[in-house]
């Protein structure tokens, strides 16, 4: 196995419970609703029918407050909101500062997310994860048709961390996006069952599958260390030989 060199993260269900944004934002639409003359039930249900199918759901809501706003329902103001809204308590999964820390010790860490990079910064400073990595990629200041799977924000995070791809592992919730993605840029993807698409399938080629981060970061450190302390032992004993043909030169010598 080539030896880990720098981990790559997923954010939304990989490293929080993404549900727990949502519904802030869902009670912050539905305020803005109420404050501006719409009946926020109705408002509402419209969204949710709306992102039924994309966990997502950003634009899905644009799509729909933009629709309404055309059929004459006055929603600009809530999706002003939409954008700003930014959580005021969010927790990332249980350890999971701790255990970043621990294998940012041995390697450096890249996060890799998509979407609109105002709500995705604001996730990381609720979240209290924004000195957590080395390098940061918003794959939407690229462009949203860079959004993983695209391997282009991959391969963004590589060239920041100056790492080969055969040495770095993606680690994310999402068989489509994340392990894709990684995929498509040469990169080993844990996979982690966790947040919404944890029962999806796996994809062929998936490097492994683990019920949640913790358990991927603990494999990983392991990784680590286990290929350092190899690394070592082999730089030992070339020292040994090295120290030994030396001896029987001198010894010769004399």
């Amino acid at each position: 196995m080539d030896a880990v060199q720098a981990v790559l993260f997923d954010l939304d269900d990989t490293l929080f419970p993404h549900d727990a944004w949502s519904e802030g934002m869902w009670d912050a639409l539905a305020q803005a609703a109420a404050d501006h003359g719409v009946e926020p039930a109705a408002l509402l249900r419209t969204l949710r029918a709306a992102t039924a199918s994309d966990v997502d759901g950003i634009e899905a809501i644009e799509r729909a407050l933009v629709c309404a706003d055309d059929a004459g329902i006055s929603v600009a103001p809530v999706i002003e909101v939409l954008h700003r809204f930014r959580s005021p308590t969010l927790e990332p999964f249980p350890w999971v500062p701790h255990a970043l820390a621990r294998l940012r010790r041995d390697v450096p860490l890249a996060l890799v997310t998509d979407g609109d990079p105002r709500v995705q910064r604001g996730k990381l400073e609720a979240l209290g994860l924004g000195d957590a990595f080395d390098v940061v990629v918003f794959s939407d200041e690229l462009g949203r048709e860079f959004r993983k799977p695209h391997p282009m924000p991959f391969r963004l995070a590589l060239s920041r961390l100056g790492v080969a791809p055969e040495h770095v592992v993606m680690v994310g919730d999402r068989p489509d996006r994340d392990v894709a993605g990684a995929a498509a840029a040469g990169i080993r993807a844990i996979r982690v069952r966790s947040g919404a698409h944890a029962y999806a399938r796996d994809l062929p080629g998936t490097w492994r599958t683990l019920p949640d981060v913790l358990a991927a970061i603990d494999v990983l450190c392991r990784s680590v260390r286990a290929t350092g302390a190899a690394a070592a032992a082999t730089r030992a004993t070339a020292g040994m030989v090295t120290a030994e043909t030396d001896h029987g030169i001198d010894s010769a010598a004399a």
